[in-house]
């Protein structure tokens, strides 16, 4: 492996996915302490890793939309770009069309990517070599960076270190520590963050459970909240706030993800659904509750003292379907009681006391 010298990891997944790559990226730079170790994805996910110190350079792809021709002359100065990296490995973590193409276009002299079966048989072309998907890693190994550590597993890369970690860009916490400034909360001082929504809508929970949830919290601890969620996602934000009775706080919409992340760093608490905020609120160290519904946490979670989820008493929980036959409706999270939260954020807050802002 000393032979690698400038190396691309192509992740074109969610921010989810980006978070649980960050092992993959140390395993890299464990192996080829040398190498320059770059890692391209969708834009605008880059903040999120514009200061962690193993990553060379930052890469972010924007798909282009508009005329033909304007979309492939876009695509072709993107590939331009890759081609001028020199890089001698590039490996897909994923099995997209897109990342293959780009694995190809980048030129590497070594092109990793990963079988699989229901792709057509020039996909694997665009690479030098496949390789099969090895079995997962038991524990201690956390289940979701495994995802992309099992790629480098099979062609001889590994870690004993597969925690994900994010790292803080100074520039996103002084922004951060502003917005939450104007909310009244102080430096110092300790607030719970809060995600209700998903991608996908068969994962969140009601909105009224949650404005029951603060509201019930608020009036045992005097602790703020804080929502925070994607520009589309404002408007219900605001509407759950609305009807906190206690300090509620929106800020949906309002980060970059680096800022985004250095507000969930700040927190005593993150309390969510099975979505992306989960994920960095472990990378970047904050205790966190997930409520889950049809996804399976065992695939994706490490539960700890620090790291809890909740999920509704049911023989069909997790189906790993999108919704009760497909509906995006999941009933079992209809059915998950306020209680239910409450208890497990009371039991979380008694392990991790946060001070009163």
């Amino acid at each position: 492996m000393d032979r690698y010298h400038n190396v691309l990891i192509i992740q074109l997944g969610d921010v989810g996915d980006v978070v649980l790559s960050t092992p993959t990226i140390r395993a890299l730079k464990e192996t080829c302490p040398g190498a320059r170790v770059s890692i391209l994805v969708r834009k605008p996910y880059g903040s999120l890793l514009s200061a962690d110190p193993h990553i060379h350079e930052v890469v972010e792809f924007a798909r282009v939309r508009g005329p033909a021709l304007r979309v492939a002359r876009e695509f072709a100065r993107f590939a331009g770009r890759l081609r001028r990296g020199r890089y001698d490995l590039v490996i897909d973590l994923r099995t997209g069309d897109r990342g293959a193409f780009l694995s190809f276009l980048s030129g590497g002299k070594s092109r990793i990517g990963r079988e699989d079966e229901g792709r057509p048989f020039w996909h694997r072309l665009l690479f030098t070599r496949t390789v099969r998907y090895p079995a997962a890693a038991p524990p201690p190994v956390h289940p979701g960076a495994d995802q992309s550590l099992r790629i480098l597993r099979a062609i001889g890369i590994d870690t004993k270190d597969s925690v994900p970690r994010l790292y803080i860009a100074g520039s996103d916490r002084e922004r951060a520590d502003l917005m939450l400034a104007e909310c009244g909360l102080r430096t110092g001082g300790s607030w719970f963050t809060f995600n209700p929504f998903s991608r996908w809508k068969y994962k969140e929970w009601d909105n009224g459970k949650w404005a029951e949830v603060i509201n019930r919290l608020w009036e045992e601890y005097r602790i703020p909240w804080v929502l925070v969620g994607s520009p589309e996602e404002s408007a219900a934000a605001g509407d759950i706030v609305a009807a906190c009775s206690g300090h509620a706080f929106n800020l949906a919409g309002k980060t970059t993800l680096g800022e985004l992340a250095a507000i969930i760093a700040t927190s005593s608490l993150h309390v969510g659904v099975d979505s992306a905020a989960p994920h960095i609120a472990a990378a970047v160290g904050t205790p966190s509750i997930t409520i889950h519904g049809p996804s399976d946490w065992r695939a994706w979670r490490t539960v700890t003292d620090r790291h809890a989820v909740v999920f509704p008493k049911m023989a069909c929980v997790p189906c790993n379907r999108k919704g009760c036959g497909d509906s995006e409706q999941s009933s079992c999270l209809k059915l998950l009681e306020v209680e239910s939260v409450v208890e497990v954020v009371r039991e979380m807050h008694g392990r991790h006391p946060a001070k009163t802002s």
